[in-house]
């Protein structure tokens, strides 16, 4: 009789999935290296494909634009030996590599590679977004977004289509301020006629923004007013979600804008705008903005509503301590679950 003696995996979960994903790393460092190569070789049409890219989706059962990204990740790493290395140590992982590659070169990656190291790979596009900022001249930064604007589509196999959009920072805010605005209305119009519990509930986020997109697209932006917040801080400006903006921007928009200043005391925290009513004021709403940034539930950075806590058939009043961030969904399943009264939940509005 025969033993085989077999690499046992850990028990627990968390240790199958460490595991697992420092496997997987080892891998996506390998596979990119040869895909390069193989890319560079006279292998491919050998082997009677089109293209490298063509062949590797073939065997790796991946669309050719994976393949071509893992064939562009491998020769643009000969270049940033320093990129490489992080990789190969298991210090970066295949998406921040994938995110430096594409604007490191070799006088700045040393510099990229320690940015990328401090801050999570969720976080790593708006820092690169940030460095490159700072770090270059708004013609630069300007050719840079033009150059690199697209709007793409593919079909999907059922039957829907995916699009993906590249979009100037500008102009993506005013988009997103847009798509925001129609989604909210769209939400207290259903509100006011009480029919979204016999729908069957709220549609998705995601679900709610293709609807309010249609509509714009059908009907126009029509009498939607929409306000896009810019920040200007002492490290550059940004938009309301964190999306750096260039100076150049903000001065050629500055001139036909409608300011105001929202005012942080010498820990940079937003300033107070208390006020006694049932909605807040738009001071109101922009301190509790700046303060949670995000839902305080799930982190969700769309569809944010402004959520008294307690709630104001309670407390009677609207002051920014009892204000939070929920985006609608948590909005919605707190006033649901939380025995508010139906009439005191509206405050979507609030």
């Amino acid at each position: 009789m025969t033993i085989r003696l077999v690499d046992q995996p850990p028990h627990r979960l968390c240790d199958q999935l460490r595991h697992i994903a420092a496997t997987w790393a080892r891998s996506q460092h390998q596979l990119v290296l040869l895909a390069a190569r193989f890319a560079d070789s006279s292998e491919w049409a050998l082997e009677g494909a089109p293209t490298a890219a063509h062949w590797l989706a073939q065997v790796a059962d991946v669309e050719p634009c994976t393949a071509r990204e893992w064939i562009r990740i491998g020769r643009r790493l000969r270049d940033l030996p320093a990129t490489a290395d992080a990789f190969a140590d298991r210090r970066l992982s295949y998406s921040k590599v994938r995110a430096l590659t594409r604007i490191a070169m070799p006088d700045n990656e040393a510099e990229l590679v320690r940015l990328a190291e401090r801050v999570p790979a969720g976080a790593l596009r708006r820092a690169l977004g940030a460095w490159l900022t700072e770090n270059s001249s708004p013609e630069e930064l300007d050719a840079h977004h033009q150059r690199q604007r697209s709007v793409k589509w593919r079909n999907e196999a059922d039957g829907m289509v995916t699009f993906t959009m590249r979009l100037p920072p500008l102009l993506a805010g005013n988009f997103i301020a847009a798509l925001t605005a129609a989604v909210t209305r769209r939400r207290l119009a259903i509100t006011e006629r009480g029919n979204h519990a016999s729908a069957g509930g709220w549609p998705t986020l995601a679900q709610q923004q293709a609807d309010a997109l249609a509509a714009l697209l059908a009907d126009g932006a029509g009498d939607i007013k929409t306000e896009m917040i810019v920040h200007l801080r002492g490290d550059g400006a940004t938009l309301d979600d964190g999306t750096p903006i260039p100076g150049s921007v903000v001065e050629r928009i500055a001139p036909r804008s409608f300011l105001r200043v929202l005012l942080h005391d010498c820990e940079r925290r937003p300033i107070n705008a208390s006020y006694r009513r049932r909605h807040p004021s738009d001071r109101q709403k922009r301190v509790v903005k700046e303060r949670d940034q995000v839902c305080v539930d799930c982190g969700r950075d769309q569809l944010l509503e402004y959520d008294h806590n307690p709630p104001f058939s309670q407390s009677r009043r609207t002051i920014v301590q009892e204000l939070q961030l929920r985006c609608a969904p948590c909005h919605q399943r707190r006033h649901d679950g939380d025995g508010t009264p139906a009439g005191a939940q509206s405050d979507d509005e609030s």
